[in-house]
């Protein structure tokens, strides 16, 4: 049977106290002060994961706890190898956001080998039992962003929809939830689907090359905001006067995008959320506490009409 990182760490306070007797070392209480977690992030080039990652520090802060946060720069050998130097570095538990859901199951396999608790933030891993996962529910968030849309076109017309990276849980649920909830509205055609990998300057070229072959296209549907973002550049002065755009985040520029007219809507996830409930869970992981398989954080629709509540 192997010996768990907890049972080692209990060890080795039972050897301090020995050595120095009834000192400091034995009345620390059962915290997780020295408590090392890596938080393996698939790119902080997005505001998005730069919020994830700002919510799993500040609550790292609380706990006292202390936390690395690396960035894979949406590589998934590069998150592999981060995760592999977690545990020759000696991790106590592991936060990772995956690049791709299906690479991720070999990038976190030695950190399980170690009994090292596994928590994924935002995005899953395929094919991997691991301790606990966090995100938001993406399928919901996708069908309110159908109906976002077609509330916005008035339930007519032609629509297309700018997918996020290929392999990644959140790209392929906030789809599956958006094209169920879009199959709803008889009038309502999607046009044309297009991976722009979650990115703002692929969105633009993406959304340029896409309104030349489908110049009718009413509405557009991005997988995130800073593909909206790009959809609005691309659309120019037609967004929100000829074409709507519904995106999904809820980022600050997503949400200003929507209070000044230039995007329909946008579905707020909460990051920073996501971020502190992923190291929370994590610390009691490895404390030896039970955890839930899943913890969902709920994901809400912002218009025009409720964005200033969003804001503050």
């Amino acid at each position: 049977m192997k010996t768990t990182r907890l049972v080692r760490a209990m060890v080795v306070a039972l050897i301090a106290c020995l050595t120095v007797g009834m000192t400091a070392a034995c009345n620390r209480g059962g915290g997780n002060e020295g408590t090392k977690i890596v938080f393996a992030v698939s790119t902080l080039n997005n505001p998005y994961f730069i919020s994830l990652r700002d919510g799993a520090r500040a609550a790292a802060q609380r706990a006292g706890v202390t936390i690395e946060v690396v960035d894979a720069q949406n590589d998934a050998t590069t998150q592999q190898n981060q995760l592999a130097n977690a545990v020759t570095q000696g991790a106590d538990a592991v936060l990772i956001n995956p690049v791709d859901s299906k690479a991720a199951a070999a990038a976190v396999r030695p950190a399980l080998d170690a009994d090292i608790p596994v928590v994924a933030v935002d995005r899953s891993v395929q094919d991997e039992q691991i301790t606990s996962t966090v995100r938001s529910d993406n399928v919901a968030g996708g069908k309110k962003a159908a109906t976002a849309l077609a509330d916005s076109i008035d339930e007519k017309g032609e629509v297309i929809a700018l997918q996020g990276v290929p392999g990644t849980s959140a790209s392929r649920q906030r789809g599956e939830g958006f094209d169920q909830g879009i199959e709803s509205y008889s009038d309502i055609d999607v046009a044309a689907k297009q991976p722009a990998n979650f990115s703002r300057t692929k969105a633009l070229n993406v959304t340029t090359n896409l309104l030349q072959s489908n110049p009718d296209v009413a509405g557009i549907f991005a997988e995130n905001d800073e593909m909206a973002l790009g959809a609005v550049q691309a659309l120019s002065d037609r967004a929100a006067q000829e074409v709507e755009v519904v995106g999904f985040d809820g980022t600050e520029e997503g949400m200003k995008a929507v209070a000044d007219g230039e995007m329909a809507a946008t579905i707020a996830q909460q990051p920073a959320k996501l971020g502190r409930t992923a190291v929370n869970l994590a610390e009691k992981a490895v404390s030896g506490k039970k955890v839930p398989e899943q913890r969902s954080v709920e994901v809400k629709t912002v218009t025009k009409q409720n964005v200033e509540k969003f804001r503050q």
